[in-house]
């Protein structure tokens, strides 16, 4: 399938930057790849807590269990630049979300007139009950929650992605009709 155009360069947030959003990078990245869209994809951290620290290896074991390949990642903090280097910039909780606007802001006053990137929560893509909810930190409990946190950032990048192939109207006024 052709890519859309544009796609949005994405930056994914979580606390640490070691389960939740380099869990989302690296399903983005890969299944954008197996798509033929080439994206710009990276994750990072509202704290520096765990700044240059592996993936945890319970989101990278879950990673392997379910056949995607390992991300080579170093935990890091966001940075004023990345609401310019991003289009779209993803919190995996509502903190996040105030966290990164407020930082938004900062970095607004700082680049006047510079085009800065969105902030949008993870399942907020998502129909249903899980739209507007926050993916749960796995990181102070065990396998169970791996998986379950695993299972909701893999059904949003899914969402994600199926809402990034959908036809705009300046795309569908393009079309030539089938009439004409």
């Amino acid at each position: 399938m052709p890519p859309p155009a544009p796609l949005p360069r994405v930056l994914f947030v979580c606390t640490g930057n070691i389960c939740r959003s380099p869990t989302a990078h690296a399903l983005l990245a890969h299944k954008a790849r197996q798509r033929g869209w080439p994206m710009t994809v990276d994750s990072a951290a509202v704290s520096n807590e765990e700044a240059g620290r592996p993936m945890d290896a319970r989101s990278a074991r879950e990673l392997t269990r379910r056949g995607y390949p390992p991300l080579t990642h170093r935990a890091r903090q966001v940075v004023a630049a990345d609401f310019s280097r991003f289009d779209l910039v993803i919190g995996m909780t509502q903190a996040h979300v105030h966290a990164l606007q407020r930082q938004r802001e900062r970095a607004r006053h700082s680049a006047p007139g510079a085009e800065l990137a969105t902030v949008r929560r993870m399942l907020d893509v998502l129909p249903g009950p899980l739209h507007g909810q926050d993916v749960p930190d796995p990181w102070y409990g065990g396998e169970a929650d791996f998986i379950h946190a695993f299972d909701l950032i893999d059904q949003a990048v899914e969402a994600w992605l199926a809402d990034w192939a959908r036809p705009t109207p300046a795309d569908l006024a393009e079309r030539p009709r089938a009439d004409a």
